[in-house]
Parts: structure tokens; C-alpha cells; sequence
């Protein structure tokens, strides 16, 4: 009888000393799921779902100094609206199409205005439409290369093109180029033109550096 009352006792005492284990792992879990980091968590989330309907990696964030032109392809963003979200090209009449929005004049405006543009038009469906709008693509500003290049033609105008640049875009000089003589003409605002010369041999040796300008929209570049 004594050996059985000295195992029931270390029984109970066992049994005591478990159940507030328990209890404490059981009040943790339930606090961890209510607490201020599980709350921060789902506010991270959030953010980034809505992060999920931003540009896509490697668009280039818009210019508010830039103005829209025919050609150009745009990205438009409209916050937890997937169906109108869209690339659109800019048509030769300088108008876009949107679900929605329908046709909506897009030259000559920069993308924060066309942004308010957008938005004005939502605002008869969408509570406080969101409008994100991005020039993918600049396909509007162009210079030109004529002559003896082995690609003469017209090309799109990223930022910063030098005429060296622009003869490197056109396969280089041929055979029989007069590469002394090469000029740019530019358009002035009255309709007439400046002869600006170009001597790519000196440019090559670094003389008179200051003649590799750097190119404005609808420059020509000839090459005797």
C-alpha cells in the first residue's frame, strides 16, 4: 500500500507540473496571432499587392517635363483595376483608348496631366480613381541620317544621342564619305534652318569636342 500511494503521488505532482506548460504555449500562440507584429505583417501585404500594380520592372518613371507624341507607347496604371490597366499606343490622331475612359487626347500633354485626364473620366465608375501613366517607349522624337552612312534613315531620339551616336545607329560611314564635311541641320521655331559642322576627324582625335553636339528632335545629319 505505501509503494502505491508514493506512485500516485508523483502522478499528481506530474500532472501539476505539465498543465501550466500548456497553458503558457496555448496564451503565446493565441497572443502571436493578434499582436502588433502579425498586424505590421499584414500591413507590409497589403502594401505590396498594391505595389503588384505599378509598372513593371525597367519603365522608366515619368517626366513631368515630357510631352507626349504620336508613336509613343504608354503604360497606364489604375490602382486595383486590372481590366483598364493597359499599354496603349498613342495613334496617329494623338488619341488613346481606354475601357471606360473611351478616346482621350494624349499629344501635347505631359503623363501627369493625361494621369488627371484619366482620372477625371473614371471618376463617373471609380470612387478616387488612382492613374499611374509612363512612357514605355519615346517613339515620337527622331532624328534623321542621310548620305553615305550604311543605314540611312530615320531613328527614335533617346536622351543624351550625339551625333557621334547617331552615326554609329546608322552602320558608320561608307567607303567614299567626305567624314570632314558632315554637318547637322536643325530646325529654329521661324521655319528656317542652322548649318552646325561636324568634323569626325578631329572629334576622334579629341579636337573640338564641342562640334559633337548632342541631338534634338528632327535634326538631320548629312554625310556627303
Amino acid at each position: 500500500m505505501t509503494k502505491v500511494r508514493a506512485g500516485l503521488g508523483r502522478m499528481v505532482i506530474s500532472c501539476v507540473c505539465v498543465t501550466p506548460v500548456l497553458w503558457a504555449q496555448s496564451s503565446t500562440g493565441a497572443t502571436g496571432a493578434n499582436s502588433p507584429d502579425s498586424n505590421r505583417s499584414n500591413v507590409v501585404a497589403s502594401n505590396a499587392d498594391r505595389g503588384n500594380t505599378t509598372a513593371p520592372p525597367g519603365v522608366p518613371a515619368h517626366d513631368n517635363s515630357y510631352v507626349i507624341g504620336v508613336d509613343d507607347v504608354l503604360t497606364v496604371n489604375v490602382w486595383k483595376e486590372a481590366e483598364i490597366s493597359r499599354s496603349v499606343p498613342v495613334r496617329s490622331d494623338g488619341k488613346i483608348s481606354l475601357p471606360l475612359v473611351g478616346e482621350l487626347q494624349a499629344t501635347g500633354l505631359t503623363p501627369v496631366k493625361l494621369e488627371q485626364d484619366i482620372a477625371d473620366r473614371l471618376k463617373n465608375y471609380i470612387s478616387e480613381p488612382e492613374v499611374t501613366v509612363i512612357v514605355q517607349q519615346i517613339n515620337s522624337q527622331k532624328f534623321n541620317v542621310m548620305g553615305q552612312v550604311a543605314k540611312p534613315g530615320s531613328y527614335s531620339l533617346a536622351s543624351a544621342t550625339t551625333v557621334l551616336d547617331a552615326i554609329a545607329v546608322a552602320g558608320g560611314f561608307r567607303d567614299f564619305a567626305k567624314r570632314k564635311s558632315t554637318y547637322v541641320l536643325r530646325q529654329n521655331s521661324d521655319g528656317t534652318q542652322t548649318r552646325l559642322p561636324f568634323n569626325y576627324k578631329e572629334v576622334i582625335k579629341g579636337q573640338n569636342l564641342s562640334q559633337n553636339i548632342r541631338l534634338q528632335p528632327h535634326d538631320t545629319i548629312v554625310v556627303p
